[in-house]
């Protein structure tokens, strides 16, 4: 078995292990583990983790303290564990995604490497959009573009990714169903 299939039932393992675990200490454990495994770059995962998850987080933990002061009851243990598994989680995925080959792990099976290249192209194709939507809005404004010009061009980026996101599943779907991947 190669390094990279092993990552990945490490990874599934430890997937598995965060949403099963709730005492907040085995949590703690975990995410030491993973950056102890990170090594010299545990500390810029840690942070690229912090910053991926802080709007969700920040969002879905104000709301929790709201409910729990409106219902008189303490949020903490509970924002504690919620907290810590999905900083957990998502450090493991970022280790996962910086150390193996997803292709590699994958090459056991024709079918899912070819489903992995359609969304990995999807995913590059979107990025390119992505990046052609930001360099589009600030050459076509004369001064920083303000907060309702960014609302406006998101809006606009995101009813553009929405559509064409339907449309390649669409497309992918029915390629599928041709080489049949899809039973009717």
């Amino acid at each position: 078995m190669n390094r990279d299939r092993l990552l990945l039932l490490g990874y599934g393992a430890g997937i598995l292990a965060g949403t099963l675990v709730h005492d907040p200490v085995w949590l703690a454990a975990g995410l030491a583990l993973v950056l102890a495994a990170a090594g010299r770059e545990a500390w810029r995962l840690l942070r690229r983790a912090l910053l991926a998850i802080l709007a969700f987080n920040a969002v879905i933990s104000l709301s929790y303290g709201l409910m729990a002061w409106w219902q008189d009851s303490s949020p903490w243990e509970t924002l504690l564990r919620l907290n810590l598994r999905v900083l957990l989680l998502t450090s493991l995925s970022f280790l996962f995604i910086a150390r193996a080959n997803l292709f590699r792990a994958l090459d056991f099976s024709r079918s899912l490497t070819y489903v992995l290249a359609l969304a990995y192209s999807q995913a590059l194709t979107f990025r390119r959009a992505h990046d052609d939507f930001r360099l589009a809005l600030a050459s076509r404004s004369l001064r920083r573009p303000g907060l309702m010009d960014r609302y406006r061009a998101s809006a606009a980026a995101a009813s553009w990714f929405l559509e064409k996101a339907l449309h390649a599943a669409s497309q992918s779907a029915q390629a599928l169903r041709s080489r049949g991947f899809f039973h009717d």
